[in-house]
């Protein structure tokens, strides 16, 4: 099964858990209130949301996306509220919003768990009330706009810690689509390579796709796809385009483009040394740091990096081999950059 509507791509696939979330999409689209998309990163949240709104009254009202991880507070106060002239160092000319580029449409909040506090509390008042300031604004403004929130984090974990809003969720969380992760779309794994496979084919000028060898369906099988969807859709790629014999059917799925055709050789010369010089290595004292702290972010920043690369990426997999929970893990990759 096969859908497609402007701007949202193609959602594909027929596994019970897929079709009965497209049921509940078709069910909440025309509600103009607010709703959360909650999915594992590489599931397709971003198609959802559109499909939220190409399914709505709203339909040909603008769709607005922001993702709100990639701009600091400054910026996406800016970025969603608009700001004055002379606002503030740089700012020459009154610049619009997205709440206001929106107005009558519908506004995503991508990343939504990353949005400070403070930001929250005025997300809230346009949601509330459907009214904002610009930044260095003191006039209200209106918009009628309805927001989709589309995260990877558990939202009543981060109320509990006090990171988001209880107010703000209770607003948002009119209902909440809950986007299921291609392990629970097994059936789908294969129509969904062969897809990606066809485009990926077209796109290369080849006459055509000459298939999967059964080893390489074991493997697509096999593979727990951390990265969902959209690591699917690179590995099948990756392993076409790579492919030697485009006439002949693929044999080998590439999973892990980070696989490095030296780490054999480096292992065979590391189990080389000598054990007189392994041991006089180990022997030497190291070096006391001149900048404690410092040490120590590069010592648990290289553990979870070891940890990370060892579970393939699967944080609750890595949390697990750290023996910390799962949010404990996340907060130590935001303290330290890794996504």
């Amino acid at each position: 099964m096969a859908s497609r509507m402007p701007e949202t791509g193609e959602l594909i696939g027929e596994a019970p858990a897929f079709l009965e979330m497209l049921e509940h999409v078709s069910k909440v689209a025309p509600l103009a209130r607010p709703v959360l998309v909650i999915g594992e990163r590489g599931t397709g949240k971003e198609l959802i949301a559109a499909r939220l709104h190409y399914l709505s009254e709203r339909w040909d009202q603008p769709f607005v996306k922001v993702n709100c991880a990639t701009l600091t507070e400054s910026l996406l106060e800016s970025e969603l509220f608009g700001h004055e002239a002379g606002a503030f160092t740089g700012a020459t000319r009154t610049h619009t919003g997205r709440f206001e580029q929106a107005d009558g449409g519908t506004l995503v909040l991508d990343e939504l768990g990353t949005v400070p506090l403070r930001m929250q509390e005025n997300i809230l008042r346009v949601i509330e009330y459907g009214e904002f300031q610009r930044v260095g604004g003191s006039e209200p403004l209106s918009t009628d706009v309805r927001v989709v929130g589309a995260t990877n984090e558990d939202l009543p974990a981060l109320v509990r810690t006090g990171r988001f809003r209880a107010d703000l969720l209770d607003r948002l969380a009119f209902d909440v689509i809950h986007v299921p992760p291609i392990r629970e779309r097994q059936g789908d794994i294969p129509r969904l390579a062969y897809h990606f496979a066809v485009n990926i084919t077209s796109e290369l000028k080849r006459p055509l796709f000459a298939g999967f060898a059964p080893q390489a369906e074991a493997a697509l099988a096999g593979h727990s796809w951390p990265g969902n969807v959209r690591e699917l859709k690179n590995a099948v790629e990756r392993s076409i385009y790579r492919a030697e014999d485009p006439d002949r059917p693929i044999e080998e799925i590439l999973f892990d483009p980070f696989d490095s055709p030296f780490a054999a050789a480096q292992a065979q010369d590391e189990a080389s040394t000598p054990p007189a010089l392994a041991q006089a290595a180990e022997a030497e004292p190291a070096p006391i740091p001149a900048d404690f702290r410092a040490a120590v972010e590069r010592f648990e920043r290289d553990i979870l990096e070891r940890a990370l690369e060892r579970a393939r990426y699967r944080q609750t997999v890595a949390a697990e081999m750290l023996g910390l929970s799962y949010h404990q893990l996340r907060g130590l990759l935001r303290k330290y950059a890794l996504r």
